[in-house]
């Protein structure tokens, strides 16, 4: 078909051209990662919820981490809030629909967890009323998101935010960094409780301290420490390259804020 390859060709551009100054956000993800696994092995709870394509990834994430991304180890507690149809509909019918979330948030979280929202343009008033009521509850709020300034990440306490107007692309460097980010925990894991706390057995791992400025290492090995103070798994190279064959080399620069 004529023409049938610009699509294409015009999409991967999209997203190449969007990959340096995501490495600089996506940063982020490996301190993001600790502080996640830190509070999922001592009991604590994510939260996590979004619209649309936004939802999926928001449950794609949630079954990752209550499932597996590779190898086998405990279940670790995520519950994606758009997944919950009878509550959505009830809470939609009686209460508005930008109470959804909002309201499940107030059920569900607690001090000290996690709750991370998903949307492609940031102005989701659903999502935003989520971060408000997580912040009044004392939880940690997180969000994926496109470029800022937005509401949802003025609402939240950190956000890592994709630099594309192209909303497709937005979305799929939410899905890797969901990706990543379940790739860190489970990197952290073993580094921070060992197989003897529990890991990879279904028992509930020790309770530790989110922030935390250091951590048990492997046996035999030194632990060494990443910028934010945190430690960093000796299976997680400080340096990552980003490769897409034929087009571009990129290499990690400074570690975003």
């Amino acid at each position: 078909m004529t023409g049938s390859t610009d699509v294409l060709d015009s999409h991967l551009a999209g997203l190449a051209s969007a990959l340096l100054p995501y490495r600089t956000e996506a940063g982020r993800l490996d301190r993001w990662g600790d502080e996640l696994a830190r509070l999922l092995a001592g009991g604590g709870r994510l939260l996590v919820a979004g619209n649309g394509g936004s939802a999926a990834e928001a449950q794609h994430l949630a079954a990752e981490l209550v499932g597996k991304l590779c190898d086998d180890r405990a279940p670790l507690s995520a519950i994606a809030l758009c997944a919950e149809t009878s509550s959505l509909t009830a809470i939609g019918n009686d209460y508005g629909f930008d109470e959804v979330f909002a309201r499940q948030v107030r059920a569900h979280g607690r001090s000290g967890d996690i709750l991370l929202l998903l949307s492609t343009s940031g102005r989701s008033a659903n999502l935003v009323r989520a971060a408000r009521a997580g912040r009044e509850l004392g939880m940690r709020c997180w969000a994926f998101t496109g470029p800022t300034p937005n509401p949802l990440a003025d609402a939240c306490t950190e956000v890592l935010a994709v630099p594309s107007q192209d909303s497709q692309v937005v979305q799929e460097l939410h899905l890797v960094s969901a990706h990543v980010l379940c790739a860190y925990v489970d990197a952290y894991l073993p580094v921070l409780f060992g197989p003897a706390g529990g890991y990879g057995t279904g028992q509930r791992l020790p309770a530790a301290t989110p922030y935390a400025d250091s951590a048990p290492a492997r046996p035999g090995s030194a632990p060494a420490h990443s910028t934010t103070g945190q430690v960093r798994p000796s299976g997680v190279e400080d340096e990552l390259v980003l490769r897409v064959p034929g087009t571009l080399d990129l290499h990690r620069g400074e570690e975003g804020p």
